[in-house]
């Protein structure tokens, strides 16, 4: 190659290698194509007509049906503001009981984040994507493998979350097999979520009494009980019911802790339709919508306008064989129509989209993970649980399924924020400038330029190259780039870590299993 030549390469070469780093390059809030808390809201996979029918099924099903088994202060709390035990021992629920207790349920709901970065305003149809689950194996994706979830795992999930610019919240998504303590294994759950992210955590407890010992250590790492008040950065996923229509006892009891500790909750009901609901998705959605309002009452019933997002989960069913289908186009319709009850209601939301039936993180994950999160969006879901991790019908959590799920919820998120028609992006003057005595393309123009940034977003691990240009990079594998990344974050301290004055009085007080 003459110098001449070498120097128009060289020259080529390092106007994309700065292109390349510009695109590298975070961006400024202002200037990024998506971000938490897009508004959705164009998908209704429900008419007005319907959402009112499943609305008065609802109620109907609150008033004659009710719900079994509320403990005993469930069942104080309850009929002191109306709701009616009946000699079969069901709670209903009369209509105006349920109309005053929506009256009085919070509208807008903040889940803060413990340094104030990434803070979630709930309200209207502003969408957040993050995890969620109760993995019971990791996913080894190199061994083609499961094994039992450790701390450790949890802990890292946390560390690769905090990284991801496209999940905005980190629920606990995995068990700690390692932990055969139960009140070791809740508290471990909160320290190695909150050590290893600074944005928002939820988790779950057990048992009613553990919640306690869970408030000392949360109240020790806010500095103070009336600052975690003030800043709830945790906040309890509750399984209130046991599906169909019937409290689930202990659960309840937590609740009622939590809700008087401060602490928002996630009125959690997870039917599996055909199962523990309707088989059809109509039914299903009803039934959730039934239970979730009836835990709405509950939760207003104790403190009034307290923090609670409505969290219908019904799940899908295999028919054939009985096995659950996260991964389903009913699944992502089923989230899809919740979402739609949550906007009637006016009250936060959230739902399961995002998981996969896959046992590795393979094309058929792919195709369900982007279905059900795309559709999840684009309904306007307040809280896309799960999106991101989940296979194995949520038996299984993959840490570089984690950072795969960021580029698709990336995608997601850019349909979310939809097409925007005015005159600068309808371009006219552009056609005009290119087409009539112009370069004939659009390649390199001042408004290309300016809006690639701010109208595209482009995968971190997705390859777009050439045949030619991959096999030039010697064919980069998704899986081994997303491990490469998984490593990198992982040889890194995590930001969220306390500081050693709070780890070693922690400590001091609970048994804390990940290494210090």
């Amino acid at each position: 190659m003459s110098a001449k030549n070498s120097e128009r390469s060289g020259g080529r070469s390092g106007g994309r290698a700065a292109r390349q780093a510009l695109r590298n390059a975070p961006l400024k809030e202002d200037v990024r194509p998506i971000r938490a808390g897009m508004n959705g809201g164009a998908y209704k996979p429900l008419s007005d007509i319907d959402v009112q029918k499943i609305h008065t099924a609802a109620l109907d099903a609150l008033e004659k049906i009710g719900l079994a088994d509320a403990p005993p202060s469930g069942v104080e709390i309850l009929t002191g503001v109306g709701a009616i035990l009946g000699d079969d021992g069901r709670i209903r629920f009369p209509r105006s009981l349920v109309e005053d207790m929506l009256a009085k349920a919070r509208r807008e709901v903040t889940l803060y984040s413990r340094d104030g970065k990434n803070d979630l305003l709930l309200s209207d149809h502003r969408v957040h994507y993050g995890t969620a689950g109760a993995a019971v194996h990791i996913v080894d994706v190199h061994g083609n493998n499961y094994r039992e979830c450790t701390v450790q795992d949890l802990h890292d999930a946390a560390c690769i979350a905090d990284k991801l610019d496209n999940i905005h919240f980190l629920q606990r998504p995995m068990i700690c097999r390692d932990i055969a303590d139960n009140y070791e294994m809740d508290l471990n759950s909160i320290y190695a979520c909150t050590s290893g992210t600074t944005k928002h955590v939820g988790v779950s407890f057990t048992e009613p009494g553990f919640v306690a010992g869970a408030f000392e250590m949360l109240y020790e790492i806010a500095g103070g009980e009336a600052n975690y008040r003030e800043r709830p950065f945790v906040s309890n996923s509750n399984c209130f019911v046991v599906p169909p229509m019937k409290f689930a006892t202990e659960s309840c009891e937590v609740m009622e802790a939590c809700v008087r500790g401060g602490m928002p909750v996630l009125l959690l009901s997870a039917g599996m339709a055909g199962a523990t609901a309707p088989s059809t998705i109509a039914g299903a959605i009803t039934q959730a919508t039934a239970e979730c309002l009836a835990g709405l009452v509950y939760v207003n019933a104790i403190v009034p306008g307290h923090p609670a997002i409505f969290g219908t989960w019904p799940f899908g069913l295999d028919l054939r064989t009985g096995a659950m289908s996260v991964g389903s186009g009913e699944q992502a319709l089923l989230t899809a129509g919740c979402a739609q009850m949550h906007k009637f209601y006016g009250v936060p939301g959230g739902a399961a989209a995002g998981a996969s039936d896959s046992k590795m993180p393979d094309m058929q994950a792919g195709w369900e993970q982007m279905c059900s999160n795309v559709m999840a969006g684009l309904s306007g879901l307040n809280m896309v649980y799960e999106s991101a991790g989940m296979h194995a019908s949520l038996l299984g959590f993959c840490h570089e399924s984690l950072i795969l799920g960021d580029d698709i919820i990336g995608q997601a998120l850019r349909c979310v924020r939809g097409i925007e028609v005015n005159d600068e992006t309808l371009a006219l003057d552009q056609m005009e400038q290119v087409c009539m005595g112009g370069p004939g393309h659009y390649l390199g123009t001042d408004q290309t330029l300016s809006r690639m940034q701010s109208d595209f977003v482009y995968p971190t691990l997705g390859d777009r190259t050439s045949p030619k240009e991959w096999a030039e990079l010697d064919k980069p594998n998704l899986l081994v780039n997303a491990t490469k990344r998984k490593e990198a974050i992982l040889s890194e301290r995590s930001n969220a870590r306390f500081e050693p004055e709070l780890d070693e009085k922690l400590r001091q007080v609970h048994k804390i299993h990940l290494p210090a």
